[in-house]
């Protein structure tokens, strides 16, 4: 089973910068996709940002030019620096990886998707 434990969240003025981090543990094969979503109160969960195994991002437009999505494929992390923060960008902030797995039967592998448990982000005004 692969999991994904995140940490970086907290409260900080608007303005401000936060980096949030993503630890995938596991039996990973490969990560295909490493990806930031959030949710605020009261609305659906979006994407944020995106980045594939060969490094290529992608951003939400409300997100671009103020936040930076990274990846360390060598320790299967992820890492969002977010900077210039407005009140709208408070949210619970998830980790989402999606890649393969090893299985007991050499050359055979398993597609997973996983998600992170969250972690609060809170931007005061």
């Amino acid at each position: 089973q692969v999991q994904l434990v995140e940490s970086g969240g907290g409260l900080v003025q608007a303005g401000g910068s936060l980096r949030l981090s993503c630890a995938a543990s596991g039996t990973i094969f490969s990560i295909d996709a490493m990806a930031w979503y959030r949710q605020a109160p009261g609305k659906q969960r979006e994407l944020v940002a995106v980045i594939l195994s060969g490094g290529t991002p992608n951003y939400a437009d409300s997100v671009k030019g103020r936040f930076t999505i990274s990846r360390d494929n060598a320790r299967n992390m992820v890492y969002l620096q977010m900077n210039s923060l407005k009140a709208e960008d408070t949210a619970v902030y998830y980790c989402n990886a999606a890649g393969n797995t090893a299985t007991l039967v050499p050359g055979r592998y398993r597609n997973f998707e996983v998600w992170g448990q969250g972690t609060l982000v809170t931007v005061s005004s």
